[in-house]
This record gives C-alpha cells, sequence and structure tokens, in this order.
C-alpha cells in the first residue's frame, strides 16, 4: 500500500494514515490536503511508506498535493520533530503551528503560485510600454515594490489587471515566483557601508566569532547596555554575507524590529531584508517567509515563531536579548525560542551569538563553565555609563510616588532641553481601590486579583481578564465614601509629572497607550525627533531604544520585586534595572540614573550601581546551587485548571501520586494553587516536577504522561511547561 503519514492541526500526539499513489522520500515535507472528519485540512506530510496503523478499509485518500510548493526542509523538520518531543507537544499542532496563517488553511486556491518579474522585464525599458496601457503599468509597479504577489491581488488593481497580467506572462515579463532562478547577491557585490571604529573589545569579539563561521560554536556576548553589541552582531553577519550565507537574528519583542531593521538596511543597502513577526499582515507574512524560504532572504529578523523559518543557506543565528522572558512561549507549543536557536546553529554547524547586558544565569553558567563560548564588551562604544544612585526613601515624604531628589532632577533636564524616562513597570493610575476604614479593596469577580483603577475613561480594570466596571462611589462593606486609590501606575505618575512641570511635553509609553497598530512606532519618531520632553513607561522602554537625548532615568516602585516568592526574581530586576538604566546618556550628555528605594544597601542594587553583572551573577549562582534550583537542577511544571477547585485539586493530587508510584529518580513536589488561583472565572493549579538530570527528567515525562488523562481530567485543561519561567 502506498502511504503517507501527515501531521494534522489537531491536539493528538500521532501522525494520520493516508493512501496516495507514489508515496515517496521525496513529498516529506510536502504541504497536503486531506480528509478529516466531515470535513478537509492542510497538512504536512512527515513519513512515507511503511505499515498502516489502523485498519486499511479505514484509510482514506490524499485530496490534494500542493506541488507548487516546496517541500519544508529536512532540518526545519528535524527542529520540530525534536520541540514536539521536548515540550511533550502535539507533533501536527507544533508543523502547523509554524507555519505561516495562509499555508495553515485548507484552501485549494492557495495552489496559485505567487509572481515576480522576470530578469528580462527587470533588464527592459518600461518607457516602451503605451501611455494608454495603464494596467499593465500598474501591474509592474506593484511588483517592483513588492517582489512577488499573488496573481488575484495583481487583478483588483484595474478592471483589465486580469487581461495585462495575461500579456505580462505570455511576453516573458512576469513569470511563477518558484521558476524564476532564485535572485542571490554574489559576494563581491555586497555593497556595505562602513560602520565605526571598533573597540578593542568589540574587535575581539567580532575575529573570535568570525573565526567560528562554517562550524558549530555557542558564543554568550556579555556586553554592558551600549558596548556596541549590535555593530559586533553587523560585522559577523557582513562576513557571513559576504561568503554567500544568510542570516537569521531573532528579538524578543515586535517594538525593538523597526530600529534594528532601519539600522541593517542602512548598513547593507540593496540587500534583500525580511521581517517576520505577528505586526505583518498575513499575505505580507507569507511573502516574506517565502523569500527566506527560496534564499532570497540574505538577512531575516523576528521574534520567536522565527526560529522555525526555512533558510537553505543559513550561515549564522543571532539571539538578541537572549535573557528575555519573551522568547519563551507562554501557552500553545511553550517553547524556548532561544534554546531552540542553539539547537538549530548545532544542526547546522554554523555560530550562533546570545547578546545581553543581563544573560540569563543558565546562559552565563554555560559559559564560565566552558560548554558556551564567552566574548566581554566591558565598555561603552561612544560614550560614558551614567551614574546610578539609589534615593533613600525610607520616611520620606513623596509626592505621588516621586522623591524630591528626582523632581529636582527632572527639573535640570528640563532647563538643559534633554530628555528624562520615568520608569515604573506598572501600568494604570492605582493598583487598588482601598477602603480604610473597613480593609475592603475592589475585587475582580472572576479572577482572585484586585481590579486597578484606570483614568480615560475612568473605570476599574482586571489586567488578568479584561474585566471592567465603573468606579464605586461607597465602600460597599461600610459605606465609607471616603476611597483611597493605593499605589502608583503610569497615568498616575503622568498626571504627577503634567502636575508639576505643566510647560514640558510629557508622553506616557506602556501596553495601554499603545493598543493602536503602529501607535508605539509614531510614539518612538516623536522621542527621537525632540518632541518629548519627559518620558513616563514600563519595561516597553527597558532596552533596545537608542535615544542620544536621554540624559536621566528615574526608577519608582523597584522594591515591589524584592517581595516576591519567584527565585526568578532577583534576576529579572537586576536585568530589568540594568536595560533601563543603560537609556540614560547613549549620547554626548552624561546619564544619570535615579532608583527610589527603600533598601538602598541591598546587595542587588549595590551590584547594579557597580554595573557589575559578574559579581551580582557569582551571587545569585550560589544561592541556586544551594538551594537546587536552575541552572543546577531541571523543572516541568504540570499547569492545570478547570471551574472548579475541587477539579484541580484531585487532578493534580492524582497526577502527583502516579509520578512517585513511577519510581524514578525525581523530586515531585506537592500541588499548590497558582500565584493568581483564578482567572476569568477558572480555578488554577501547578505540581513541579524536579530532577538534577535532564536525560531522566525527560524519561520519567515520558512515561508519566499517559497516566495524565484520566477520568478525572476531562473538566480539566491541562498542560506541561518544560523548564518554565514562572512558577
Amino acid at each position: 500500500m502506498n502511504l503517507v503519514r501527515v501531521a494534522l492541526d489537531v491536539p493528538l500526539p500521532t501522525l494520520f494514515d493516508y493512501r496516495m499513489e507514489h508515496a515517496g522520500n521525496e513529498l516529506i515535507g510536502a504541504r497536503v490536503l486531506v480528509p478529516f472528519g466531515r470535513g478537509q485540512r492542510a497538512g504536512i506530510i512527515l513519513e512515507a511508506g511503511g505499515e498502516p496503523n489502523v485498519a486499511p478499509e479505514r484509510i482514506k485518500s490524499v485530496a490534494h498535493v500542493f506541488t507548487r510548493e516546496a517541500p519544508l526542509a529536512p532540518d526545519v523538520l528535524h527542529l520540530m520533530r525534536f520541540a514536539s518531543r521536548y515540550y511533550h507537544h502535539p507533533i501536527g499542532q507544533v508543523v502547523m503551528g509554524a507555519l505561516p496563517q495562509s499555508l495553515r488553511r485548507a484552501r485549494i486556491g492557495s495552489e496559485e503560485a505567487p509572481v515576480a518579474l522576470t530578469p528580462a522585464a527587470r533588464a527592459a525599458d518600461w518607457s516602451t510600454i503605451p501611455a494608454r496601457a495603464l494596467a499593465k503599468r500598474r501591474v509592474l509597479e506593484h511588483l517592483l515594490a513588492h517582489g512577488s504577489c499573488q496573481p488575484a491581488v495583481l487583478r483588483t488593481l484595474a478592471s483589465n489587471a486580469p487581461r495585462a497580467l495575461r500579456d505580462l506572462i505570455e511576453q516573458g515579463w512576469v513569470a511563477p515566483e518558484t521558476d524564476l532562478p532564485t535572485a542571490l547577491a554574489a559576494p563581491g557585490d555586497l555593497s556595505v557601508v562602513p560602520g565605526p571604529t571598533l573597540t578593542p573589545d568589540q574587535g575581539t569579539a567580532v575575529e573570535a566569532v568570525g573565526d567560528t563561521l562554517g562550524r558549530f560554536a555557542a558564543w554568550l556576548l556579555l556586553g554592558i547596555t551600549g558596548s556596541g553589541k549590535t555593530e559586533v552582531y553587523l560585522r559577523v553577519i557582513e562576513r557571513v554575507l559576504r561568503g554567500g550565507g544568510q542570516a537569521l537574528l531573532l528579538v524578543p519583542e515586535i517594538n525593538l524590529t523597526p530600529q534594528l531593521e532601519a539600522r541593517l538596511g542602512a548598513r547593507f543597502p540593496g540587500t534583500t531584508l525580511v521581517g517576520l513577526h505577528s505586526d505583518v499582515p498575513e499575505a505580507e507574512r507569507l511573502r516574506r517567509w517565502r523569500t527566506a524560504e527560496s534564499g532570497q532572504a540574505q538577512i531575516v529578523v523576528g521574534t520567536r515563531l522565527a526560529v522555525f523559518t526555512p533558510i537553505p543557506r543559513l550561515g549564522l543565528i543571532v539571539v538578541d536579548e537572549e535573557h528575555d522572558a519573551s522568547l519563551k512561549q507562554q501557552d500553545g507549543l511553550r517553547y524556548s525560542a532561544r534554546d531552540l536557536a542553539v539547537l538549530r546553529a548545532k544542526q547546522r554547524q554554523v555560530p550562533v551569538l546570545l547578546g545581553s547586558a543581563t544573560p540569563s544565569l543558565e546562559s552565563y553558567a554555560s559559559a564560565v563553565s566552558g560548554r558556551y563560548k564567552l566574548a566581554e564588551l566591558r565598555d561603552r562604544a561612544n560614550s560614558r555609563l551614567p551614574s546610578i544612585h539609589c534615593v533613600d526613601t525610607r520616611g520620606k515624604r513623596l509626592r505621588e510616588g516621586l522623591s524630591q531628589p528626582l523632581t529636582e532632577a527632572l527639573a535640570r533636564g528640563l532647563a538643559a532641553g534633554e530628555q528624562s524616562l520615568v520608569f515604573i513597570n506598572r501600568r494604570g493610575y492605582a493598583p487598588a481601590m482601598i477602603c480604610f476604614t473597613c480593609g475592603w479593596s475592589a475585587p475582580c469577580t472572576r479572577c482572585s486579583a484586585r481590579l486597578v483603577l484606570h483614568l480615560e475613561p475612568l473605570r476599574l480594570r482586571c489586567h488578568y481578564c479584561g474585566h471592567e466596571e465603573p468606579v464605586t462611589c461607597a465602600c460597599p462593606n461600610c459605606g465609607n465614601q471616603d476611597l483611597t486609590a493605593a499605589g502608583q501606575g503610569t497615568q498616575r505618575i503622568e498626571h504627577a509629572v503634567t502636575q508639576l512641570f505643566p510647560a514640558a511635553r510629557v508622553l506616557r509609553i506602556d501596553r495601554d497607550s499603545t493598543r493602536r497598530r503602529l501607535a508605539f512606532e509614531q510614539m518612538r519618531q516623536r522621542v527621537e525627533s525632540h518632541d518629548v520632553d519627559i518620558l513616563v513607561g514600563t519595561q516597553m522602554l527597558a532596552k533596545g531604544h537608542d535615544f542620544p537625548r536621554l540624559t536621566l532615568v528615574g526608577v519608582v516602585n523597584a522594591d515591589a520585586a524584592l517581595y516576591s516568592t519567584d527565585f526568578r526574581a532577583a534576576e529579572r530586576l537586576f536585568a530589568q534595572l540594568t536595560q533601563v538604566a543603560g537609556r540614560a546618556g547613549r549620547g554626548d550628555a552624561p546619564g544619570e540614573v535615579l532608583i527610589q528605594t527603600d533598601f538602598p544597601g541591598h546587595p542587588l542594587y549595590e551590584a547594579v550601581q557597580r554595573q557589575d553583572y559578574a559579581a551580582f551573577a557569582q551571587l545569585a549562582l550560589a544561592e541556586r546551587r544551594e538551594a537546587g534550583f536552575p541552572p543546577y537542577a531541571h523543572q516541568v511544571l504540570l499547569r492545570a485548571e478547570a471551574a472548579q477547585r475541587e477539579a484541580v485539586d484531585r487532578f493534580l493530587g492524582r497526577a502527583a501520586q502516579a509520578g512517585r508510584k513511577l519510581g524514578l529518580t525525581v523530586e515531585v513536589y506537592e500541588p499548590v494553587p497558582a500565584t493568581i488561583a483564578r482567572v476569568a472565572g477558572r480555578e488554577r493549579g501547578h505540581l513541579l516536577v524536579q530532577s538534577g538530570s535532564r536525560e531522566q527528567l525527560q524519561r520519567f515525562v515520558d512515561a508519566w504522561e499517559p497516566h495524565l488523562s484520566g477520568p478525572d481530567a476531562s473538566h480539566v485543561r491541562w498542560a506541561l511547561d518544560v523548564d518554565p519561567l514562572d512558577l
């Protein structure tokens, strides 16, 4: 029997058998349309041949093969299979979830291949086209601007565009993209705008990483903020491009891509660069993905999902801000793009460069142990490090959360025509509405969390489920009408700054103010054009941005993280403070950072003031080793949620018993409620499993997972989180 096994986007850990004529290994990776249930689904062939897993009479035939598309490359399929096994997620959901949305749909219409200009069209004199041939001109100009396009889009450009497109195809000026030779830049044709003179540390790093091109090496580039890590990326990418290779650059957040793409485009004019992230429209994302897959894109910049992009001549992977939690997917396939980038580099025998001023302790431990290679940038490239001071707020009177030293520093910055940033990692006006008479605070009816007071419009909102309600005028418990908005958020700080400095141009940047598409980019342009005096913002502004006129950073409410029970809280706080401090003084004027705290002598703050990551990391790693936490142990978290707390507790209790009965050398902790025990009306809990051996832990999960789908799991939604970042 001619048989293929197809990965489908369904929550089942299996492939599905289908009949197919001429089923050979050359079809592995091909996209197909298959009958499934009462309809059809798109899928990817992962195996060909072999014996069926079901009765032959139950096996249906493949409905359609998308022959105009190249099959997924073997290295990408290998990466997907590994992700499915390691993160214990259904293979079909891994494979289909890694594709652009358009390729996941069961539509034969998408078989029509994109078309592009042929070399003959590019070499032709377009002035010979009659002036009345407007449709033909529009088709050509559209293709010239966009590179390639679906014929259906071109047919909408004018009433007679379909005929114009047929004429251009017959003329040999337009052809299916798959029929055209891949337009690759010859190594000698690369256009590069000279960069700045490298510092000694930058030069050493470029040479060291460059010497490993063509073989696997995992590099940690540890550079203080402003030390020129991006310049190191550019120099190594230049070497890759000169050798005819492609580079993949991963960033943690969409907001970091515009500046980076602009810098890459300015350094390598004429080079084909594509950005892949969720802000790119669906059709354009597919076009860019295919440009990378064909080898035409010499540089691919993207967020975490881009780690799965097919790149045939991959020569280098860069992971910027490698410590950032946004590189870890927090639902569905809970993968770490950083870790998969290292694996992919090893598969392809190319170097991977992990860059950060505050690396994750896991990466730093790997570098110290020699598992990774370490390159350090100890000095700023074109400016001095900012001076960092702790403002002792114990017993001090604050004005809406702002200390006198901070307000005086803001006034000095305004007088000097410089920009300032007030950083508080909490949005809204106040985190709670409280009655000090009876102790009531406004709760969310659907979550075990307080409602946050927001202005514009005046509402109480839950930051977990999105529930909103009007602001109450009196305490529902005791009737007290003197309710207090307790604490500060970005809106309150913005209001306070505006009251203190009425003439200042104040801009708030947080998730609320940047909801509109392109809003953040427009705000960033305002800052760069000197149309802003004082910024108020959250962690969206903490990293990756270069504002030369910003000389002062004030940090409000940093102490909140010191009270966290999460063992990673100190690591995150150090990274956050170091990153936001690095925004100050990146131009000619010196920078100043003021951190308001009740604990000015805390070792963490002292390390931040010295900008001594190594000292902090050594102390933190010693504590982790003593406690048996990662990177000296490996963890899997079983997350569960249900409408009733009893269902969650019963499921997790049975899971713990089943795990202990397996008798493997892992530590199965007691089930506990999640930190926010109820979200959107669903109760949540988790169960932690830990082992000093990654291999032993994986064997345990392989044996344990089948026991999780018992009768009491029917009303529980559960997921395994391998290498969790949040407990």
